[in-house]
């Protein structure tokens, strides 16, 4: 998904919640081109931003996402996960 996508009047204002985290942790991850993060999982649900560059998401379910500067996707507790950054990149994740 986009930030973008969540806003679908005409108003110069706009705000939604996006997100309930349940342990308050925001992390900051930064990924050279070709740099992967390995298999692994969540024991809470999150949620992760692109800021810059692409980073491809990848899950045990078969879901695979590329995201990058305002993209964003959620994670499932208990479901293996990965990325590949294609471009230096910066992400947050909360959580």
């Amino acid at each position: 998904m986009h930030l973008n996508s969540n806003f679908t009047e005409n108003k110069p204002l706009q705000t939604k919640k996006l997100f309930s985290p349940t342990e308050g942790s925001v992390i900051t991850i930064k990924l050279e081109a070709n740099a992967e993060m390995k298999e692994h999982t969540t024991k809470t649900p999150a949620l992760l931003l692109g800021i810059v560059g692409e980073v491809v998401f990848e899950n045990e379910k078969g879901i695979k996402e590329i995201i990058c500067q305002g993209d964003y996707i959620e994670i499932e507790p208990d479901v293996k996960h990965w990325l590949l950054a294609k471009t230096d990149s910066n992400l947050i994740l909360i959580k």
